[in-house]
């Protein structure tokens, strides 16, 4: 078996915020800035608090099966809720979005790479 990558966002809006939290979310705005997002393991979270109350995770996940993509954005959802619970943030609108790597489409330079590996 080969094993698929799995890129999963969570996306959802901050519900109920105290002062302090809204505090801590914007001294700490600059490590979750959108321009520093990537798909990691452990997940990373990117917020602009001072603009909207949205935030997006993004995970990266493997399987060996297709059928392991649904289970892969279970988890990020799950782990999505624990750190935000874990920090006593509410939150409203959480839905997530899966992308199976394997089968998205290739870039030019993929394309191009993969015609010179067949010729």
């Amino acid at each position: 078996m080969t094993t698929r990558t799995f890129r999963v966002t969570v996306r959802g809006v901050f519900d109920g915020l105290t002062s302090d939290q809204r505090a801590e979310l914007l001294a700490r705005a600059a490590e979750h800035d959108v321009l520093r997002a990537a798909f990691t393991p452990e997940g990373h979270l990117s917020y602009d608090v001072a603009a909207r109350p949205a935030f997006t995770f993004r995970f990266r996940a493997e399987g060996e099966e297709e059928e392991d993509i649904l289970e892969a954005a279970e988890r990020a959802e799950e782990a999505a809720k624990a750190w935000l619970a874990q920090r006593g943030y509410g939150y409203k609108n959480l839905r997530s979005q899966a992308e199976d790597l394997s089968q998205a489409p290739l870039g030019k330079r993929q394309r191009r790479a993969a015609a010179q590996r067949r010729a």
